[in-house]
């Protein structure tokens, strides 16, 4: 299980992040927030971008935007693995495309509520689908268990339509005790959990 640790929890980023680089994490998940999309607003561009002084690990980028060309253009500069946008948002399939102009995986989010058929139309120009199991925007949210049927419902999906070699990840609310409904996935990202925890790589290692 590929483990992508979340920063959106942290009140002393640059001292978290440097603690990150230390461990075994796969990725760093970058949440990133217009204020629209989402009600919270996260820090702009020129602040995240800073984030290379404190990790060299590959990026995992959430964009929560009501149109991410913008986000996309200026996260594609930075050491980014995976840019992923939202199947609710504007422009889906141009936004899929320019990420993969920048050769970055292309990632699309799907929200509680949003039937797993909404994302059909755009697999075969996505690298990844993140299942959010909890409403994005804010962290120490609670695990929704109903996740645990749309994780599955997207497995086979991509069985029949041959699509085996996508990533499927998941997002909220992740710890210990929830990881049991998540197996299904590929990677999954966590962020208080983790960012919490006395022992950044023990916690990475009981998520495994």
């Amino acid at each position: 299980m590929l483990i992508s640790t979340s920063f959106l929890s942290s009140k002393n980023i640059p001292k978290d992040l440097t603690k990150l680089n230390e461990t075994e994490t796969d990725y760093i998940h970058v949440d990133v927030m217009d204020g629209k999309f989402v009600k919270n607003k996260t820090m702009p561009f020129s602040e995240m971008s800073k984030i290379y002084k404190y990790t060299d690990k590959r990026l995992d980028i959430h964009l929560m935007c009501e149109d991410s060309s913008k986000y996309i253009k200026d996260y594609a500069k930075l050491n980014s693995e995976y840019i992923t946008i939202h199947v609710e948002s504007k422009n889906i399939k141009e936004n899929l495309e320019l990420i993969r102009s920048y050769y970055i995986k292309s990632g699309l989010a799907i929200n509680p509520e949003t039937p797993v058929k909404e994302i059909i139309p755009y697999l075969p120009i996505t690298d990844l689908i993140l299942v959010m199991s909890v409403e994005p925007g804010a962290g120490g949210q609670e695990f929704i268990k109903e996740s645990e049927d749309k994780i599955k419902e997207i497995r086979e999906i991509l069985k029949e339509y041959k699509m085996d070699d996508k990533i499927i990840s998941c997002d909220g609310g992740i710890n210990k005790d929830t990881r049991k409904y998540v197996s299904k996935c590929d990677m999954i990202v966590s962020g208080s959990y983790i960012i919490n925890a006395d022992d950044f790589d023990e916690a990475i290692k009981s998520l495994r």
